[in-house]
């Protein structure tokens, strides 16, 4: 038996085949040494631009050229004017350099804060008026401050600790401080009971107390007590 369409099969098998699929064609044409890549060969070129028929010249410009030179009439002597000015004019002074290597490379020493400018100032030393004016509003701050709080004081009626009084009462802030420091150093290493435990937090505490006193009273000038 043989199909009738077999010629037709044979026929589309060959027409849908695709020839060289993974290895590549038999045979490449070698390119030729002289027709090499060149550059900026494969960007798009625009085609020449055609002279349109009987269009008409461009009028000239009226702005003058590069080249021109206008012809100046004048009545000034420049040559001299320049002389007379080089001679009464004041001379000017020598810059002030700095070699710092041995092919001679310099540069200028005002810019580079090796020359002492600022020292020679007239207004060196002296104190800023924006400085002076601030320490002054500070001050009378400070007096007004005190005024109301003196003011307040005297309202309330409370009682100004004098300097001996306060000194007095560090001292003896001080010793009750060493005789509570002895007290803690003496109580033994181990707290194994609750009244030990109970003991060293209560002188703890103590010691804490009379060391916040004394820093008060040390870093305060003035120290008042109301009267109860």
């Amino acid at each position: 038996f043989m199909s009738k369409l077999r010629a037709y099969v044979k026929h589309e098998a060959e027409k849908n085949k695709s020839r060289w699929k993974t290895m590549g064609p038999a045979k490449v044409a070698v390119p030729s040494p002289n027709d090499f890549l060149q550059k900026r060969s494969k960007e798009p070129k625009l085609a020449p631009r055609k002279k349109e028929q009987g269009s008409k010249k461009l009028p000239a410009l009226s702005v003058p050229q590069r080249t021109y030179r206008p012809v100046v009439r004048t009545k000034k002597d420049f040559i001299n004017r320049n002389a007379v000015a080089v001679i009464t004019g004041v001379p000017k002074k020598p810059r002030h350099f700095c070699v710092d290597t041995r092919q001679g490379d310099k540069y200028l020493l005002e810019p580079s804060g090796l020359f002492p400018k600022y020292i020679k100032k007239k207004d060196y030393g002296v104190t800023p008026k924006y400085v002076t004016r601030r320490n002054v509003e500070m001050k009378r701050e400070e007096e007004d401050y005190e005024a109301s709080v003196l003011e307040q004081l005297k309202k309330r009626a409370m009682k100004h600790l004098s300097d001996e009084e306060k000194t007095n009462v560090l001292q003896a802030l001080k010793k009750k401080w060493e005789e509570t420091n002895r007290e803690f150093q003496c109580l033994p290493v181990l707290t194994d009971t609750r009244y030990k435990k109970m003991h060293k937090e209560e002188l703890e505490l103590k010691l804490k107390q009379l060391e916040h006193d004394i820093e008060a009273l040390e870093k305060h000038k003035g120290v008042y007590i109301a009267n109860e």
